[in-house]
């Protein structure tokens, strides 16, 4: 391993700074996973990452030298960064030393596998990096078969999507696709497509979600399209005797997957 990199002027901390821009991610397909749990995360899943810069005096445990060796011996370059160039690069407050240059991975619809009785979340629109990354965690959590993402206004490969799930977006099986493409295709393998809406009378503790079910959740600010509601073969509703008239979007996916879970356990 080289001399470790000194300067933020450096071009490679330059070109990992850019990344945080989905125009390069794009040019590049190319995308940050920066973080020990992350990483971890990624290194089980066996994605393909090109190179781990590391910075030492950053490590916050005592397992980062035993993941360095790993990611070297699946073929990732290692290079070593001085902290503050690392704290440039680093677009977290708190840097733990560890951030990863990888491949886009394949998120073609049959990614997500569908025997048995499945149980798929689909977001459609998300606008926040956050939410969606909280859905991707909630969905792992859930033991959920798949997230389909469709007409994403947020980059799935963002850095704080991958952040906000703790790396399980490399642990659930994720998909992207247009809504008239993902709609063909859970109608093609017999998935019943529950659409979440404010609109609908029926509660989503009513409806019967144990057999193969696509879960529809709409985005932050205009809720699921026209399109998805017309698909569906049934609405639910969560309930709020409250005041406010709708929930955060992560928060309603949470609350219908871990109902979906109630009912199948």
């Amino acid at each position: 391993m080289s001399d470790p990199i000194a300067s933020p002027a450096n071009s490679r901390i330059k070109a990992l700074i850019r990344l945080r821009e989905r125009r390069q991610r794009d040019a590049t397909r190319t995308f940050i996973v920066e973080g020990y749990r992350e990483l971890l995360r990624f290194a089980d899943a066996g994605l393909a990452m090109r190179t781990l810069f590391i910075c030492p005096e950053l490590f916050v445990g005592v397992n980062e030298s035993a993941l360095v060796d790993r990611c070297r011996d699946s073929g990732a370059e290692i290079v070593e960064v001085g902290a503050v160039p690392f704290r440039k690069a680093s677009y977290r407050d708190r840097p733990e030393g560890l951030l990863a240059v990888a491949d886009q991975f394949d998120t073609g619809l049959d990614r997500i596998p569908l025997t048995g009785t499945p149980l798929v979340l689909v977001a459609e629109s998300i606008e926040k990096p956050g939410n969606l990354g909280t859905m991707l965690r909630t969905a792992e959590a859930a033991g959920l078969s798949g997230v389909i993402v469709t007409d994403p206004t947020t980059d799935p490969y963002n850095p704080n999507v991958v952040r906000a799930s703790l790396g399980t977006m490399f642990a659930v099986p994720i998909a992207i696709a247009d809504t008239p493409s993902a709609i063909a295709h859970l109608r093609a393998v017999g998935l019943r497509i529950v659409a979440t809406t404010p609109d609908a009378t029926l509660p989503h503790y009513q409806a019967d979600l144990r057999g193969p079910t696509a879960l529809v959740i709409g985005s932050e600010q205009y809720g699921l399209s026209k399109l998805w509601l017309d698909a569906a073969d049934t609405g639910v509703v969560i309930p709020m005797p409250g005041s406010v008239d709708s929930l955060n979007a992560a928060m309603a996916a949470g609350i219908i997957m871990f109902e979906a879970v109630r009912q199948r356990s």
